[in-house]
């Protein structure tokens, strides 16, 4: 379905030196740098996969989000999507996609919700039967009922992002496009958003990229990521993969009234731990310890715990993605 080898994308930018004079150097003869937003990145997505593409602000995920939708060209590279170039047939190309982009919206902000969905049938040339079934299954999946006849600009934060993906699949996209669908909501509204991608995915099989900075998104929607950071890939592969080849990090959580904690613990000098691989936090008697259990085992991190203070209600899990991803960012793995 999606296809991207050796994707690169180049910009080149101005030099401006200093006072006026630089202003009238850079003006008549500008100094150039070339600056690699996309460093040739390769991926593939089959059709129906949800697909998380992740990377810290800066990675290049916007540019290379443009340049699969057709908004920039490519330096070099090619990217296909359903057997087309999105930059070279874009006017055929737009009408297979989607796109929602949490900071923006593509409805009309004065009209009522129905008859923004009325123009957007005109403008991908919908059929009549096919609008009325897509409008009854977009209403069933995203409960637009309640605020279909709303004008846009009274719609909550969370109507308003149902409405933009319920406009971004009337015309029955192949593929889908999102880019933070859940920024800026409330749990209840979340846990909705993400349970109607999953549905519109499983009934439609519709291909979804999502990028997001909520890895709650990414665990619970996406089975394999992408990974980008400096315009270049950084891991491609499954949840369970990244756990398994980064994500030897442990919790352990316990309660206690003790106090100063770390000193009485005293895991670093202990067991020689290194700063990135310990770290410890309370919460009135909660304590929560993040610790690389390939530098020292689970069960010697316990037995050393009960043994030097007095706990209840002690557990042992696996780290969340978040903790793994901050890791890998941090050690530029």
């Amino acid at each position: 379905m999606i296809s991207v080898n050796n994707l690169r994308k180049e910009f080149k930018k101005t030099i401006k030196e200093p006072g006026l004079i630089g202003s009238f150097k850079s003006l008549f003869h500008p100094k150039c740098e070339k600056v690699v937003a996309v460093n040739d990145i390769s991926f593939e997505v089959p059709k129906g996969e949800i697909l998380g593409f992740i990377g810290p602000n800066g990675a290049g995920k916007s540019t290379v989000i443009k340049m699969l939708t057709g908004i920039l060209t490519p330096t070099s590279g090619t990217c296909t999507i359903n057997g087309k170039n999105p930059s070279e047939n874009r006017k055929s190309y737009v009408k297979e996609i989607g796109v929602v982009f949490g900071q923006r919206t593509q409805l009309w902000w004065d009209l009522p919700l129905r008859e923004t969905y009325g123009v957007l049938k005109e403008i991908y040339e919908v059929p009549d039967d096919r609008y009325h079934k897509q409008m009854a299954f977009l209403n069933e999946v995203l409960e637009l009922d309640s605020f279909i006849t709303s004008p846009v600009r009274t719609l909550s934060l969370g109507q308003r992002m149902r409405a933009d993906i319920a406009a971004s699949l009337l015309h029955s996209p192949k593929v889908l496009f999102l880019d933070e669908p859940t920024i800026g909501l409330d749990v209840v509204v979340k846990d909705n958003i993400r349970k109607a991608i999953e549905h519109i995915n499983k009934q439609e099989k519709t291909t979804v990229i999502l990028t997001t900075h909520d890895l709650a998104d990414i665990e619970l929607l996406s089975k394999r990521i992408v990974m980008i950071d400096k315009g270049s890939n950084m891991f491609d592969g499954t949840i369970s993969e990244l756990k398994s080849k980064y994500g030897q990090i442990r919790e352990l959580n316990f309660e206690t009234d003790a106090k100063d904690i770390e000193q009485i613990l005293n895991y670093k000098q202990h067991f020689g731990f290194n700063d990135d691989d310990i770290k410890i936090e309370k919460e009135a008697n909660n304590v929560t310890v993040k610790f690389n259990s390939n530098a020292v085992p689970v069960s010697d991190m316990l037995s050393y715990t009960l043994d030097k203070i007095n706990i209840s209600d002690i557990s042992v899990k696996d780290a969340d993605i978040e903790e793994i991803i901050r890791r890998l960012y941090k050690q530029g793995v």
